[in-house]
This record gives structure tokens, sequence and C-alpha cells, in this order.
């Protein structure tokens, strides 16, 4: 099991997500923007995300945490690396924000800032990289901000209502990390 500390920053406390964060991922699951902009379509019952809040737990291929505000221990969202592939020391990185009425005040970002952190200096990870999908400017612009780099574009990879979007792939490197944390 990998070792996840609590992570503090200027803005937010990550901590390991627990069954007891499940109520409120589950309420997360009803906001229809964060839905959007995570291309959530899947609908979860409250036993459903219970269970894998529980499994994440346990898993040595990621780390989820969930994102709390400093003065309030109440889930308001999740940052993830997942998909660990320990050869290669690279993982797949994603973040969502429960509600609309926390976006916009950097929580996100400080959010971002402490897992890449983690990822880079803990883990010893040597690449993070995401998708993004192409409707959402603001999450490219705080990944760029942050030191992402896009690679590429999966064309036409989600139906949303009648029209297909397209994912941008975008990853930081341990060097590129280093040299922005200095």
């Amino acid at each position: 099991m990998i070792e996840k500390p609590i992570l503090k920053g200027d803005r937010v406390i990550l901590r390991p997500i627990i069954k007891e964060d499940a109520p409120q991922m589950f309420s997360a699951l009803s906001d229809k923007e964060s839905m959007r902009l995570t291309g959530t379509q899947a609908t979860y019952t409250l036993e459903q995300v219970e269970t894998f809040c529980e499994n994440i737990s346990m898993a040595n291929d990621r780390a989820d945490y969930a994102i709390t505000i400093n003065d309030d221990p109440t889930y308001i969202g999740e940052v993830v690396l997942n998909q660990i592939d320990w050869d290669n020391r690279n993982a797949s990185f994603r973040i969502a924000l429960s509600n609309q009425k926390y976006f916009g005040k950097g929580y996100g970002t400080d959010a971002t800032k402490l897992i890449l952190a983690y990822g880079f200096e803990t883990l010893r990870l040597h690449r993070i990289e995401l998708e993004v999908y192409d409707f959402n400017p603001r999450a490219q612009h705080v990944y760029e901000k942050v030191g992402f780099i896009r690679e590429g574009l999966r064309r036409d990879v989600l139906l949303w209502g009648e029209k297909y979007q397209s994912a941008i792939i975008m990853s930081i490197l341990a060097p590129e990390y280093q040299a922005l944390a200095k």
C-alpha cells in the first residue's frame, strides 16, 4: 500500500479519501457542471461509492486524496494519481471539485501543486499525465500554469449531448517540475 501523508497547502489540505467521504462524493455526482467537466456520464448508487472509497484506500497503483479547505475537513473534491506504473515511474492525474461554488477560488490550483509535489518528491515519479476536454479552457490554463505541457489531441473521444468532444493530452516531467519548484 502506498504511504499517503496529509498534504498541506496555502488554501487546501489533502487527506486520503475514506469511506465517510462517500456521501459528499455521491452528492458531487449530481452536480451537472462538475459531471460535464469530467465527462462523467455513468450514474452510481451510494453503496457503489462507499465500496469504491473503501477499495481505493488499499490500492497500490493509485493515491486518492480528498480536497478540504484549510479550516474545514469536509470533502469538497478529489485529486488523484492513478494508473501508477512503478516500472516506468509514471502516473495519470485527475481532479474534480464537487460543486461549482468551489470553482475560481484557487482550490484546484493549490491541490494540483500539492499532488505534483507528492508525486515527484515522495513517490519519485518521472512523468505525470492528464487528459482535459477541449471545452474546459479554465482547467487547461491551470494545468499550463503549474507546468503541464500540451502533447497532443485525442479526437472525438466524448459524446456529450449530441456533440463529440476531443481530449487534450498534457504531461509534466520530473526535470520540468524541479525547474519550476526552485
